[in-house]
């Protein structure tokens, strides 16, 4: 199941109670908030790129989710598709990120130096450690609804931006298509490299289509800081080391992010930024910063 296209234009002859899923057994943050009154009122629209509402919906429809676990159940095709689709993905957004309302602003403190203690995480425990987030280049679609073109230019883009880090952060661009199927286990295995397309949730919103076209990682000479490109993000930055020093994997991820960030700036290609969400990224789940931190422990 590589993609579950929605793109039928037939299913317009049937009414909205119709073509309404059922979505009665399930648990997601998408089939709480929908209704057949708000499918109805939302179905006919489109983004400027063709993005609708049965794309976004889609990968919640095909995974209910887990009993005890509340996945987000929807997904963006581009920039747009919170601001068209805002009556469904704002109340998401607002039941996903503790009641963070339509008209809050994003605060983004990625200032290093306020982070106070974290370099001294127990050793005998903490195996090592790691902080990530995902950023969206303006203009393009996101991976749910690229086209290959797109998704080419992405990463000609960015493979363009990351060799032209120094220092610390001086690296080279490895291409999914050109590893072999041993070299790319080995880097899953590592923890350096995102997993084959198996996750239900990745292939039903679109995410693996042309797999492993444009596809890839670039990691700094000292696999400390490395950069996924187009997996479900544009970009997903992850800065980490062996061992509990996680002061300084957040000091590298703040100032690796920082010279990123103005390399496509510079180069007139700004991430998607908006004051309410913050950055822009294909899951609800994810806006805002879109960091994530962790530890792989040993217990």
């Amino acid at each position: 199941m590589p993609f579950s296209s929605t793109h039928n234009k037939h299913k317009l002859k049937f009414s909205a109670e119709e073509e309404f899923p059922d979505l009665s057994k399930h648990n997601n943050h998408m089939a709480k908030v929908l209704t057949p009154e708000l499918y109805k009122r939302l179905r006919d629209k489109e983004t400027p790129s063709g993005f609708t509402l049965d794309d976004v919906i889609q990968t919640g429809v095909d995974n209910p989710g887990h009993p005890f676990i509340m996945t987000v159940g929807c997904v963006a095709g581009d920039e747009e598709s919170y601001e068209v689709f805002k009556d469904l993905f704002d109340p998401v957004i607002q039941d996903r990120h503790g009641g963070y309302k339509p008209t809050d602003k994003h605060r983004t403190d990625l200032n290093h130096e306020n982070l106070k203690g974290g370099d001294d995480l127990d050793p005998k425990y903490v195996l090592s450690s790691r902080v990530r987030t995902g950023r969206s280049i303006k203009g393009y679609s996101l991976p749910p609804h690229c086209s290959r073109g797109e998704r080419r230019a992405v990463e000609k883009l960015s493979v363009e931006a990351l060799n032209s880090l120094e220092g610390e952060f001086k690296g080279r661009y490895y291409p999914l298509k050109a590893m072999t199927e041993q070299e790319q286990q080995q880097l899953i295995d590592d923890h350096f490299l995102f997993d084959k397309p198996v996750s239900p949730l990745l292939l039903a919103s679109g995410m693996a289509r042309d797999w492993p076209d444009a596809r890839g990682i670039w990691h700094n000479d000292n696999k400390t800081f490395l950069v996924w490109v187009n997996e479900e993000d544009h970009l997903r930055v992850i800065s980490m080391e062996k061992g509990g020093n996680m002061k300084e994997v957040f000091r590298r991820f703040c100032v690796g992010l920082k010279k990123i960030e103005e390399i496509f700036k510079k180069a007139g290609h700004p991430f998607m930024w908006t004051e309410h969400l913050g950055y822009i990224l294909t899951c609800p789940s994810n806006l805002g910063t879109g960091l994530r931190g962790g530890v792989h422990v040993k217990l």
